[in-house]
Formats: C-alpha cells, structure tokens, sequence
C-alpha cells in the first residue's frame, strides 16, 4: 500500500508546502507536484468536480509522488468512502465546531476497530493482494483526518474537537473566520488574530499540529517563528490568475516604455 508521505513529513516535523485544487483536471495536480508540493486538497466543498475527476486528480497526485487530500462538502458517508476508495489518504472537514462531527468522520473513514468504513477495494487494486486484516491495518494507518476551525463557535469548542486522537492536524480557516467575527476578509484583524492565537494553544495542549493558509511572506515568518511548519500557499486559481495577470502587466508596461 502506498506510504502517506505527508503523514511521514509532520512526524519528523519538515516543512511541508500545499495548495488547495479547484480546477478539476489531473494536469493541474501534475504540475503543483512538479513544482515541488508535499500535498494537495482536491476541493469538493466549493466546486461541482465529479467523483470520476477526483480519482484522476488522485491518480496523478500519485505518479508525482505528492499526498492528496480531499476537501468534503459535508460530513457524509457516502462522501467520505467514495473519496477514500478513489485513493485520498485523508479528508479535510469544513467548518468544524462540534467533536461529534469528528467522530462521525472517524466512523466512517476508518475500518474496525478505528470506525464501520465499508469494506470493498475501490479503485486501489491491492486490496485483494494481502490478507483483508492486514490491509485493513495498513489503510487505517495511512488515513489522515483534518479538521478546519473556520468560525468563532469552532474555536471556542477546539480544545475538545482537537482532544480526538484521530485529528492528523488542524487547519485554520481564517476567512470565514472573520466573517464570523463580523470583519469579513480582514483576516489580519486583531480580533481575528486573537481567535487564532486560541486555537494555536489549543493545538499545542494536544500535541496537534497546526497548519496555516499563508496569505504573505511576513504572515508565514510570524508562524514559523511559533514552531508552525505546516503551510497552504492559497489555491491554484489564485495562483494562476496572479502569474498571468504579472506577466501581462510586465510586458504592457514594458511596451510602454519603447
């Protein structure tokens, strides 16, 4: 079975780089790991990507040698199994305040005695090739659950969401954060920093380690300054869109010039 090397980074706590994916097409994977990525979050929360999509994206994620995690909707079974049996080896859950919806993710995403995952071999084609009891060890081992802190009901109840030992890492969702907290897209609002101060300590008691959305190169020396070396550089439609509008605005400006 292949090795979540993510997994693998944070336990000896290297600097891990990912991006979250909402183009849905397996080229855009290819190149985020060509470019050096630990991980991707294939987004099905703010996207309408087939399942069919997903499990290329996870294809390619896999000959590029990066982890891919899954960015679900909702809490959901159906969802959650579908993710795992095309190859993801973890699921990041939206919007979390509740441990209870941390524990229905662990049931389902998890075999016996972890969870009640449904057993069969979706797309990964060893699951007939070793006896199911050691499979099913070896998978349970590899699934990563993360949940997202994105408002103020979510922080206040983070110590008991992140008391759950099943909780890979925790990421901070800071821009519903601040909507929540009624300064939409001020991310860097006192009020907004205070809150994410909270679930730091918080994922510090537990020993969970805390990832950040890094919205600029000082944002991300304030955090690696904290022990923090788990980082989401934005989105690829973002990153795209301000590559090509740089270049466009270089060459026209350059233009002006002659």
């Amino acid at each position: 079975m292949r090795k979540n090397t993510l997994q693998e980074k944070i336990a000896r706590k290297q600097q891990v780089f990912g991006l979250f994916v909402s183009i849905p097409h397996p080229i855009i994977i290819e190149m985020i790991g060509h470019a050096n990525y630990d991980f991707v979050i294939i987004d099905l929360e703010h996207t309408a990507t087939s399942m069919e999509s997903v499990e290329e994206m996870i294809r390619a994620a896999e000959l590029v040698g990066i982890t891919p995690l899954v960015r679900i909707a909702k809490v959901e079974r159906t969802e959650i199994l579908k993710v795992l049996d095309c190859g993801a080896q973890g699921i990041v859950i939206p919007h979390v305040e509740t441990l209870s919806q941390v524990k229905e993710a662990v049931h389902h995403a998890y075999y016996h005695p972890l969870g009640m995952r449904s057993l069969n071999s979706g797309r990964p084609g060893v699951f007939g090739k070793f006896p199911l009891t050691e499979y099913i060890t070896e998978a349970n081992s590899q699934v990563m659950i993360v949940p997202m802190i994105e408002s103020v009901k979510g922080v206040r109840q983070s110590s008991e969401i992140l008391s759950h030992p099943q909780v890979s890492f925790v990421l901070e969702g800071a821009a519903d954060l601040s909507q929540s907290l009624g300064v939409p897209w001020q991310t860097n609002h006192p009020d907004v920093r205070e809150a994410l101060g909270v679930l730091y300590e918080n994922a510090q008691q537990f020993g969970v380690p805390y990832a950040t959305v890094t919205r600029g190169m000082e944002d991300m020396a304030v955090w690696r300054e904290r022990g923090v070396h788990i980082y989401v550089l934005g989105d690829d439609r973002n990153t795209a869109f301000r590559a090509y509008a740089q270049k466009r605005n270089d060459y026209g400006s350059a233009g002006g010039q002659l």
